[in-house]
């Protein structure tokens, strides 16, 4: 068997939990490229270590340990020990982080995580007890379970997300540029010409889009094709459909990518939340 057989994941959703996507994986040869979640990422490591780029440096968690990653936060993902890592992770929406931190903290502003790797093996069965939760259909207890988790991780970990405003020209281009990118996501200008229409050289524009969103610009469109992808594959969108719209050139290349970001093919993705519609009749 080889390490990419050994390897199998989920992600899904329950209507019980809404806005907050579910993953239960467990990963050998997979490598994640650097992007981001419109959510908050918390992942409780059960076996092997999750090694990831984040902030300037490389983390690993290991068991008993969990990755924390704020929304809009570029990171990447890939074993850290040969034999790869198991985790379960939740990703709740900002509103639902926002919710608790205001019932159970102090913190002025926009709550989040200030550490990306915090030891916590009670939180780590915390995580766990949520999606098994999720599989026994107890929404009270998937619902409880998770915001405890929240709030504690919040108490010992949280802070103050400070949103700094563009400054310069330099910002304001950056901004700019990631603007027209979004625009003309299915057929976006070259580097040379998109700097050309902001009126400033091609580095200074990459310079400055690495310095405002972390990633260069083709990755950042790599980032938020796959993104948007995932609101078509929501919608009922097939995935050759979503592919083309979002830019890509067929669906085999936006299952490479989707799978690269999300951690499961596009219509794994797609089935999961299908069968989720079937199952308790709304939406997933």
């Amino acid at each position: 068997m080889t390490p990419d057989e050994e390897e199998e994941a989920r992600h899904w959703r329950h209507p019980g939990l809404p806005g907050v996507d579910l993953l239960r994986a467990r990963y050998v040869s997979k490598t994640f490229i650097r992007h981001t979640h419109e959510n908050f990422v918390i992942a409780a490591v059960t076996r092997g270590v999750d090694e990831f780029h984040v902030r300037d440096s490389i983390e690993r968690a290991g068991p008993g340990s969990l990755a924390l990653i704020n929304p809009d936060t570029p990171h990447t993902g890939r074993a850290g020990v040969p034999e790869g890592w198991t985790y379960s992770a939740v990703y709740p929406e900002a509103e639902l982080v926002a919710a608790v931190a205001a019932e159970t903290i102090s913190i002025r502003g926009t709550a989040g995580f200030a550490v990306p790797v915090a030891h916590d093996p009670h939180a780590v069965r915390l995580v766990t007890e949520v999606l098994r939760a999720v599989d026994e259909r107890n929404t009270l207890a998937a619902d409880t379970l998770l915001r405890i988790t929240v709030a504690r991780l919040l108490r010992s970990h949280g802070t103050a997300l400070i949103a700094s405003a563009p400054r310069g020209a330099g910002a304001r281009n950056a901004a700019r540029a990631r603007d027209i990118l979004e625009e003309r996501m299915a057929a976006p200008p070259s580097l040379e010409r998109l700097a050309a229409e902001l009126g400033t050289g091609p580095f200074a524009l990459l310079r400055a889009f690495r310095t405002a969103y972390g990633m260069p610009p083709h990755s950042w469109l790599t980032d938020a094709r796959v993104r948007r992808a995932r609101h078509l594959l929501d919608e009922g969108v097939t995935p050759a459909v979503a592919a083309v719209t979002v830019g890509f050139t067929d669906q085999p290349h936006l299952n490479r990518h989707f799978t690269r970001v999300v951690g499961v093919p596009p219509g794994a993705y797609q089935r999961e939340r299908k069968n989720v519609q079937d199952r308790f009749g709304g939406a997933a």
